[in-house]
């Protein structure tokens, strides 16, 4: 894979995941479903075989950027904001700004085809990735977010159809500064999704405002592994949040 070379944090050493070490071992397995709550995915050659059907479940239709509410399609159809739409008055907060294409780069680093020849390598090869779209246009709502949730943990969502392959792992790369840390209230909501039988992991992002990681939510709420950025000597990035767990 060409571009691994872009992946130092797969190095075998005490600055990344070893995972050249973990590879030795297993390769991962199709068994396995990572739901990816983020911006949707685009058709790539790297995701090929490894996309289950989705659900886009972003309800405000300036945000949706589709033409629609929910439906069945994941597709991100980009999230840019052109000027017109800073000047609108409908996008507070977000200026002028090229497509991320986050949901597919997130789904890339999870589950990329490894061992092809082909750009980079995904750190499991054979895990399943179930995109759930919830971000569009200037972000989105924890509304949507929640619902994504229930519905990847293979709970019901009224108006949707049941979720026929249910994750045993869901991945939030996202977030927002909070006033206070997450209450037992919010973090109940996490923690509901968990089970031995179902989702063993909720995972989110730590935050990239160089703050406190615990006014971070959802990756503050003890029920959800926060994750941090870390340099490509493994120190802390200098835009992560930070904290003492």
């Amino acid at each position: 894979d060409p571009d691994v070379v872009s992946q130092p944090y797969l190095a075998n050493d005490a600055t990344a995941m070893s995972v050249y070490d973990a590879w030795d071992i297993t390769t991962g397995t199709p068994s396995v479903v990572v739901a990816v709550v983020d911006s949707g995915v685009l058709p790539h050659p790297e995701l090929a075989a490894r996309l289950l059907p989705g659900y886009d479940f972003v309800s405000d239709l300036d945000t949706a950027n589709d033409g629609d509410g929910r439906d069945a399609d994941a597709t991100d159809p980009g999230d840019w904001i052109s000027q017109a739409d800073a000047d609108s008055g409908k996008f507070p907060g977000c200026a002028r700004s090229d497509s991320s294409w986050h949901g597919t780069g997130v789904a890339g680093v999870i589950a990329a085809n490894a061992n092809n020849g082909k750009y980079i390598a995904g750190l499991d090869w054979g895990v399943r990735v179930l995109p759930l779209r919830v971000l569009g246009k200037c972000d989105g709502s924890y509304a949507d977010i929640y619902d994504a949730i229930a519905w990847a943990a293979g709970l019901p969502v009224p108006g949707v159809p049941p979720n026929p392959h249910p994750a045993q792992v869901i991945n939030l790369s996202l977030g927002g500064i909070s006033d206070e840390p997450c209450t037992a209230a919010e973090d109940a909501t996490f923690a509901q999704f968990l089970s031995p039988g179902g989702v063993r992991a909720i995972v989110a992002a730590a935050g990239n405002d160089s703050s406190d990681a615990n006014l971070h939510f959802p990756s503050s709420c003890p029920s959800v592994i926060s994750v941090a950025a870390t340099t490509f000597g493994g120190n802390r990035t200098s835009y992560s949040n930070f904290g003492a767990s």
